[in-house]
């Protein structure tokens, strides 16, 4: 270990560290080995073949007005894929967007929400950018398992919202149908709404049903976009599907306050979600030709006494407890800075000593990460070690 990152204030939010992550990187950027990814790269040749072809000659038909009520084409497709009415589907800028607007038009300000932890930190920091309170409950053990009477538990008088993702942001594991079922039983118990957000669901094919689909309980929503299964956050293209009733006052605030909606980027997303076979069969490829590598490094990792921990069954993404090195956020500082490998700090998903991984890159570029990961967790662990010793024989 050649030196350590000098002090900085800390970033407040996950993309707020990516971000300055990349910036110092810049000057490095050829080779650097980006494994902090939470999705599949964007698929531009697919993507420019269907804007030449949507807009090359005659301009598509999906080219529609998207104000207010969002694209039609996206409406029905997600109708028929969701099995609902049209009514209980409205179109949003990214899951992002259809979170913000569920926040806001189901809650006011002094309202309490219980996020999951480990999670997505945008959950919590969302909300409080509106004034909501902010509580959470623990996904435990090696799978990160919902325990459905530690949520209920942790419902307070004021809590209006429970929100949780499957699969789970960050560790890539799946919440059971028992457990959705229990959640909906909880919801109704106490009149809350329980927001899934479902936008690494696809991954697992039919074994993640969206939760909306299940006919648990009216107060259960979920979310979606195309941009972890498909790479395509460009199209900001999310959605929110519920009860025609809960969508209500969802829809007149929509109409009130949103525009942001784009009608080119809702017309490709239109035609990808009518005829998504090439998309899938390229994410496909690209998650089945990086799973050897990632199960054979864990599997290494694990022997060594290098991490703990299991790798989800589904995804492009697992979450690894480093072994011997706490402080996550300062490893992937230096990780970045001496080994150029970027990965993601546990302490930004609620979880110091942990890391997420995205392993959905092309294969080579994943195995040359996981190698130098490899290395750099043993040369930091012992680096340590030995500071260790010189700090106890000093004194």
């Amino acid at each position: 270990m050649t030196s350590r990152p000098s002090v900085r204030p800390a970033p407040v939010s996950y993309s707020q560290w990516v971000r300055q992550v990349l910036a110092r990187m810049e000057p490095q950027r050829d080779r650097l080995v980006s494994l902090f990814e939470s999705s599949v790269p964007e698929p531009l040749e697919l993507l420019a073949e269907l804007v030449s072809d949507s807009f090359g000659g005659a301009v598509t038909r999906h080219y529609e007005s998207a104000f207010a009520s969002g694209n039609p084409h996206v409406i029905e497709t997600l109708a028929r894929e969701y099995a609902v009415a049209k009514e209980q589907v409205l179109s949003t800028t990214g899951a992002t967007g259809a979170l913000s607007l569920l926040y806001r038009a189901l809650l006011r300000p002094g309202d309490r929400l219980l996020v999951e932890n480990p999670g997505f930190d945008l959950f919590g920091i969302l909300a409080r950018s509106y004034g909501l309170g902010v509580d959470t409950f623990e996904r435990s053990g090696p799978r990160f398992a919902i325990d459905p009477e530690t949520v209920e538990r942790a419902i307070g008088p004021d809590t209006r919202l429970i929100v949780i993702s499957n699969l789970h942001n960050p560790s890539g594991f799946m919440v059971s149908e028992d457990v959705l079922r229990a959640l909906g039983e909880i919801a109704d118990r106490h009149e809350v709404y329980l927001v899934v957000d479902e936008v690494y669901a696809p991954y697992a094919g039919d074994a993640a049903k969206p939760a909306v689909t299940l006919g648990i309980s009216p107060r259960i929503i979920s979310i979606n976009s195309l941009t972890k299964i498909y790479g395509l956050s460009t199209l900001r293209c999310g959605w929110i599907v519920a009860d025609a009733k809960v969508m209500e006052p969802v829809r007149a605030l929509n109409r009130e306050v949103e525009f942001a909606i784009s009608k080119l980027s809702h017309a490709i997303a239109a035609r990808i979600l009518e005829d998504p076979d090439a998309y899938r069969e390229r994410t496909a490829a690209i998650v089945s030709g990086a799973r050897p590598f990632i199960d054979a490094y864990h599997a290494r990792w694990l022997a060594e006494g290098l991490v703990e921990g299991e790798l989800p069954e589904h995804g492009c993404i697992a979450f690894p407890r480093l072994v011997g090195i706490e402080d996550t956020g300062t490893f992937s500082e230096w990780l970045a800075e001496e080994r150029g490998v970027i990965v993601a700090p546990g302490e930004y998903f609620g979880a110091p000593g942990h890391v997420r991984l995205g392993f959905g890159i092309d294969a080579a570029r994943l195995e040359l990460g996981l190698e130098v990961m490899t290395e750099a967790m043993h040369s930091y662990r012992d680096a340590r070690t030995r500071a260790g010793e010189t700090r106890m024989k000093q004194r």
